[in-house]
């Protein structure tokens, strides 16, 4: 590439003044990017803040459909929808996951007939539901069981489906849920209804805070290391993308996001597909200690961050500073 040198070429020209900045900016961050995940709680009325997410609330079902309402006046194109299921609805079998009247169905419900205009994202996986805080079944040697979780969660998946949800978001990692889950949607007649998987979802220190907020925090016996990738590959990644993919994925997804934007640039680059990266609990946790902390600026913070995202590769990021951000993008 041949190029004019200083003085003909001075680089700072086009960065002087706003209007210009804005002109070539080679990334656009809109509230379209966001997704908005939310925490259903029981009762009437209730919010319940969070202690390690500060700012972020477990909502009971009619304030879902509250925020609901409020995504849709930000711009906010889609949430996401994480139970906290009670204790004593939890079982070894996780079988509150099928149930058509569980949180999660309510919700799914409420947040429909509030703003039929917003997406509603469902997560599929037993972690919520079971007694001992892992996404499937367990054998007697507390080894994760992937078959039969599988089947549990196609069920699960289609109760999600039959109850409105737009996209289905399988993110336990069992091997070949997600040709199983297409196959039932298919059969069921939800041909519309998207799969976003969590192909890439590592097993990862950053999970802590949503832990708390879905009430597993205590319960998991065990890690999660035999399921959930390690965090040293990059290649196995791609392979995992590419068998989602195949078995019928509309869009993927990374997990975390900004300490695996390398991963988010490489399944662009490779499959050209939508991408997505979720901003998981910690990292929020991370910007909102810094500020308290007095080490930074959260609204500088916040769009930098997601502005990073963007520039990765990433068709839009799930993030609990979405309507944050999405104040800030229309100021």
């Amino acid at each position: 590439m041949t190029q004019a040198s200083y003085p003909a070429l001075r680089m700072r020209r086009t960065r002087v003044a706003p209007w210009s900045r804005r002109m070539v900016a080679e990334t656009v961050l809109t509230p379209a990017d966001l997704i908005w995940p939310l925490f259903v709680t029981g009762g009437s009325g209730v919010e319940e803040p969070i202690t390690s997410l500060p700012g972020v609330s477990r909502w009971s079902v009619e304030r879902i459909a509250e925020r609901a309402r409020e995504a849709e006046a930000l711009g906010i194109p889609c949430i996401a929808l994480f139970p906290n299921t009670p204790a004593n609805l939890r079982s070894d079998d996780g079988r509150e996951a099928l149930n058509p009247d569980n949180l999660m169905c309510r919700a799914i419900r409420a947040a429909k007939e509030a703003a039929p205009g917003v997406g509603v994202l469902t997560d599929v996986a037993l972690d919520p539901y079971t007694s001992h805080g892992h996404d499937g079944l367990v054998d007697a040697r507390g080894n994760v069981m992937n078959d039969v979780t599988s089947e549990v969660l196609v069920q699960q998946a289609v109760v999600q489906a039959e109850a409105g949800s737009d996209v289905i978001a399988p993110s336990d990692m069992m091997d070949g849920r997600v040709g199983a889950i297409r196959a039932a949607l298919e059969t069921g007649g939800h041909h519309d209804v998207q799969i976003m998987a969590y192909a890439a979802k590592y097993a990862s220190a950053y999970y802590g805070p949503f832990r708390d907020a879905v009430g597993t925090r205590g319960l998991l016996k065990g890690d999660k290391r035999g399921y959930q990738m390690d965090s040293a590959n990059a290649e196995e990644a791609l392979r995992e993308v590419a068998l989602d993919l195949a078995e019928g994925a509309d869009t993927v997804m990374v997990k975390p996001g900004l300490p695996y934007l390398d991963i988010v640039r490489r399944v662009k680059e490779r499959f050209e597909v939508p991408v997505f990266a979720y901003q998981v609990s910690g990292e929020y946790a991370m910007i909102e200690a810094s500020v308290a902390a007095g080490a930074g600026d959260r609204d500088a913070l916040v769009l930098e961050t997601l502005m990073a995202f963007k520039r990765a590769g990433a068709s839009g990021v799930l993030t609990y500073h979405a309507p944050l951000a999405a104040r800030l993008m229309g100021a």
